[in-house]
């Protein structure tokens, strides 16, 4: 990513962690409609995991410019999506649900450059957590 890129996430991400609950029953509102066979991945209660969500977006977030030191977290993240049933797949809908999510909650402001920046970033941590991904396959 770019020293642009990375701003321009970090600066739109500070102006949708505002209404991060919001957000992020959006985001998961939306995900369930991308793929509903996703749903049963998660508890039925979904207050603690759109915490969870937010938080670790914040962090990622906030540490773009030192990118390979959330590599580690990352994949240990990719590993416990395995245990929770997780396919490569499922990372493009989840890409699809954040950006539409983004769209909604940023209006005009998310533009092609802002799309192109979150594209960038989500791909950097989906190739980070996919390397514990490969089992799910066989």
């Amino acid at each position: 990513m770019t020293p642009t890129q990375i701003t321009l996430v970090q600066t739109s991400f500070a102006q949708v962690r505002a209404a991060a609950d919001t957000v992020a029953e959006q985001f998961y509102q939306r995900l369930f409609e991308l793929d509903p066979s996703v749903r049963r991945l998660f508890p039925a209660d979904m207050r603690e995991q759109r915490r969870l969500l937010m938080t670790m977006l914040a962090r990622v977030v906030n540490d773009l410019q030192h990118f390979e030191a959330l590599k580690p977290l990352l994949e240990q993240l990719g590993q416990r999506h395995v245990g929770y049933g997780v396919h490569p797949s499922h990372y493009a809908t989840v890409g699809q649900a954040l950006l539409w999510t983004l769209q909604q909650g940023l209006g005009p402001q998310f533009t092609a450059e802002l799309e192109a920046a979150w594209v960038a970033a989500y791909t950097q941590m989906v190739e980070s957590m996919a390397v514990s991904l490969e089992p799910a396959d066989t």
